[in-house]
């Protein structure tokens, strides 16, 4: 018999990285490029999926990601992630990046993109592997739960939608 694996509250998941935009982080139209943003955002989420579950986790899909206002070379960027969901090896990283303006030091950081990101627990092999469930902790926890179940209601309908429009031809 498989044991099931210890649930973890939703807070042991919580990550948070920092870092301060540069010159080489810029597109063509002199803001930070949106790929180097998901690429931060892939990894604070990385970080907070494999803290859940305990070992290597990987990106399945970008199920979602909003770019909510423009970030600059200077900007001290923060990612915050935590997982919303998880099912028996998958689960839902929720990511919100901030910004501190370089040229407004002391104002209040703006909300410049938000993401949600599925991950997998894999073992030494890559095979996918049984991961902790989730326990939210508060209200706010709860909610984001609910919504991650919306979510992969709509991913797994989209792609049974597909198949079945492919299967037509």
């Amino acid at each position: 018999m498989i044991d099931e694996p210890v649930g973890r509250p939703t807070s042991h998941s919580r990550v948070t990285l920092s870092r301060i935009m540069n010159s080489t982080d810029v597109n063509l139209y002199g803001t930070v490029h949106g790929g180097v943003l998901m690429k931060f955002v892939d990894e604070v989420a990385g970080a907070s999926a494999a803290r859940h579950s305990g070992g290597t986790a990987v990106t399945a899909a970008i199920d979602e990601i909003v770019f909510v206002e423009p970030v600059r070379v200077g900007d001290l960027v923060h990612a915050y992630a935590q997982v919303n969901w998880t099912g028996s090896t998958s689960m839902e990283v929720g990511v919100k990046l901030t910004a501190e303006r370089w040229d407004t030091a002391g104002g209040a950081a703006l909300t410049v993109a938000t993401a949600y990101l599925v991950f997998v627990g894999v073992d030494v092999s890559g095979q996918p592997r049984a991961i902790p469930p989730v326990l939210p902790e508060s209200s706010e926890d709860e909610r984001r739960f609910r919504e991650a179940l919306i979510r992969r209601e709509h991913r797994l309908a989209r792609r049974k939608a597909i198949q079945e429009a492919r299967a037509v031809q």
